[in-house]
């Protein structure tokens, strides 16, 4: 049973002042309600001003989406009432968008290069945020410093056919965003989805304001589990849009689903159509996720796997970029496979990480002064002096404090000997021919030795101990 997804997915866009007026974007650490003015709160006879710096952001993502722009866009006029909505309609664009018909490319679910075609690209303000307090009375308040922020819109086609390649969509949409510069990904709500999914053969569901790369694939996942199984019971799939609750990991009803003419879309008549094509030529674009990925492949001679993975953020591909001359490979398998999972376990940024430090601990493991185990633990060392605010140490200095440094195999001959001795039923199945017996002991020296020797330096000692051995 074929998944039908598409996207809307609504960027707050970092510009320095709100879409229409005046007032600061910058909210995030002040009172509610302390950068509003008349135009953004809806006030009577406020009219409203466009900021040239979000239709140049707008059409630098319609460029490197690679859309076309009309030779006129629209706004209008979307008439709802809702509290955080002061005017009772949001002005955005409806039928005459900022660009129209470009394409992301994205890895399939069998791992292969796939195209998702995007509808749109249309600008419109943010409304206010609701507050919902709970408790001995239940009331909500409205803070209405988001409303004006500007937004941009990306619209799918129903592309996409699972879960897993909405949320590598997302992860694409939004490494392109953050190599453009025209989004924060760390601010609150600078990216929401609107997901529309549907089975094959029955109607479409939305699910409203998903705020998280990792909501949008539990939301989707749950509403593909309920599907199949309303079908599967002989019950229809109602047309409506629910709400994602991410604590739970559940949708939930919210309403039946409007439709076009339920918002009474009327030309905004306080702005000027757009007549924006011809700023497109003006437009330079930075070397984006895919041509980034394609050149470290080939300057640096690195697998797919990891050039993707270095070049989905752009400040991980710049940290690369600054270490990969102590070795490219290393480095890569360094930066992607090891420091990258350590980073996500203690919810870290890649700029937390001195470059040169890291690059003094990539020359230990190159030169061969420290095994990687012993470079894992000096990695770590270095990681939570970061998270506490402390000062990274040098990693040789970890490395004497520690006693971390790689020693000759002979110097833990007796240790070996010591873990034969322990292990009689290891040596006799190893003689046997059990081969997964010497990477036991190995192992167990590996314990003893706190990983100073290099595993395979140990198999040969430990493989020549027992051949001589009476064990």
């Amino acid at each position: 049973m074929k998944t039908i997804i598409g996207l809307e997915i609504h960027v707050q866009l970092s510009t320095a002042t709100k879409l229409f007026c005046g007032c600061s974007t910058d909210y995030r650490d002040d009172e509610p309600n302390t950068h509003c003015c008349p135009i953004c709160l809806g006030l009577p006879g406020a009219l409203p001003r466009l900021n040239r710096k979000a239709v140049e952001y707008g059409l630098s993502v319609a460029k490197a989406l690679n859309m076309k722009v009309p030779e006129v866009s629209e706004f209008a006029r979307k008439n709802y009432f809702y509290p955080d909505l002061p005017k009772a309609y949001q002005i955005t664009q409806y039928d005459k968008p900022l660009a129209v018909e470009g394409t992301v490319e994205i890895e399939d679910d069998e791992g292969h290069e796939k195209i998702v075609r995007i509808t749109r690209v249309h600008l419109e303000e943010d409304p206010g945020r609701l507050v919902h307090v709970t408790g001995s009375s239940k009331y909500s308040l409205v803070d209405y410093n988001r409303s004006g922020i500007p937004l941009l819109e990306i619209v799918t086609e129903p592309d996409l056919r699972s879960p897993q390649e909405a949320r590598r969509f997302l992860n694409k949409l939004r490494a392109i965003l953050e190599y453009l510069g025209v989004f924060d990904g760390d601010r609150e709500g600078a990216l929401r989805v609107d997901a529309n999914i549907s089975l094959e053969g029955s109607e479409r569901v939305e699910v409203k304001n998903i705020s998280s790369y990792k909501g949008v694939e539990k939301a989707l996942t749950f509403e593909v589990t309920r599907q199949k199984n309303l079908l599967r019971r002989g019950q229809k799939v109602v047309r409506e849009t629910r709400h994602f609750m991410e604590g739970r990991g559940i949708t939930t009803s919210a309403r039946g689903k409007e439709e076009e003419y339920d918002y009474r879309y009327f030309p905004e008549p306080d702005l000027q159509p757009l007549r924006v094509a011809d700023w497109m030529e003006k437009i330079k674009l930075p070397e984006l996720p895919t041509a980034r990925k394609n050149r470290f492949m080939e300057q640096y001679g690195i697998s797919l796997n990891h050039a993707r993975t270095l070049t989905g953020d752009p400040k991980l591909a710049d940290f690369y970029e600054h270490v990969a001359p102590v070795d490219p490979i290393l480095s890569a398998t360094w930066v992607a496979d090891i420091l990258l999972g350590e980073l996500n376990y203690r919810d870290m940024s890649i700029s937390a990480v001195p470059p040169e430090r890291f690059m003094e601990l990539l020359a230990l493991l190159r030169s061969g002064t420290i095994t990687d185990k012993a470079g894992v633990q000096v990695l770590r060392e270095m990681l939570n002096a970061c998270a506490a605010g402390k000062p990274c140490e040098a990693p040789a200095t970890i490395v004497k404090r520690e006693n971390l440094a790689k020693a000759a195999g002979d110097e833990f001959t007796a240790i070996v000997q010591a873990v034969l001795a322990a292990n009689p039923q290891a040596v006799s199945d190893y003689r046997a021919g059990k081969k997964g017996a010497l990477n036991f002991l190995v192992g167990q020296v590996m314990k003893e030795t706190r990983g100073r020797a290099d595993p395979r330096e140990l198999g040969r000692i430990v493989a020549e101990c027992i051949d001589k051995s009476e064990v």
